[in-house]
Parts: structure tokens; sequence; C-alpha cells
């Protein structure tokens, strides 16, 4: 049986302290750090990603693989469906291994000038 992946970029990440994050990290198994084409942006205290096709665009998060089913439904709920859509995109392991995965994708409007540029929210200036 195949499960699902999920790749998170900003408070969902392994370090991060909510009650999402712990949900997520007791009901899935950690992959290791990847990378998906997309681009990152700081909307308030918390990012946003949007999907790109430009070479140079790439986004450090964490890739899991989920355990139990009601993972995602929950994670949904908290993401909110106005604000971010889950979709699926490819995410590279380091190791080079390519895994399509979920994640949420921003959907309201983005500034350039908001963009994180080093791409690793926890690494954000």
């Amino acid at each position: 049986m195949s499960r699902d992946h999920l790749w998170v970029y900003g408070s969902l990440r392994r370090g991060c302290s909510n009650q999402y994050a712990d949900l997520l990290h007791r009901s899935a198994q950690y992959l290791g750090v990847a990378r998906v084409q997309a681009r990152l942006y700081r909307v308030s205290w918390y990012p946003g990603v949007r999907l790109s096709e430009e070479a140079g665009d790439w986004v450090v998060g964490d890739l899991f693989e989920l355990l139990r089913a009601e993972t995602l439904p929950a994670l949904d709920e908290y993401e909110g469906s106005d604000e971010y859509r889950r979709v699926h995109a490819i995410a590279i392991l380091e190791d080079g291994r390519q895994i399509r995965t979920w994640l949420y994708e921003y959907l309201g409007e983005v500034n350039e000038s908001r963009r994180v540029s080093s791409g690793d929210w926890l690494k954000a200036d």
C-alpha cells in the first residue's frame, strides 16, 4: 500500500512547537530535508510558497511519510481553505531521491520584496 507524503516549509517543520506540528511528528515518519521548486514568501509571522518553474527557485523543507489517513484532513483544517491549497509537487531529498508529495501552496497576493531569498524559513532574516 502506497502512503501519502507531506513536505512542509514553515510552522510544521521539525523544531517547531505547536499542536499541529506535534500531530504531524507523531503520525508520520521523517524522511529528511528536501527541496521543492518554488518561491518562499513572508506572509506575516508565517510563510507561504508558490510553485515555480524557474531553474534557481528552490525552497527547503522537511519531508514526511504519513502513517495515518486522518493526518491530512486535520492539517487541512489548520492550513485553512481560503489561504492555502494542498497540491502535489516533487520533493528532492538530499540523497537525490525524488518523491511525489503534498504541500500547502499559498493562495494570497505575494510581494517580491517579502521573498525569503535563502529559500529556508528557519534561516529567514
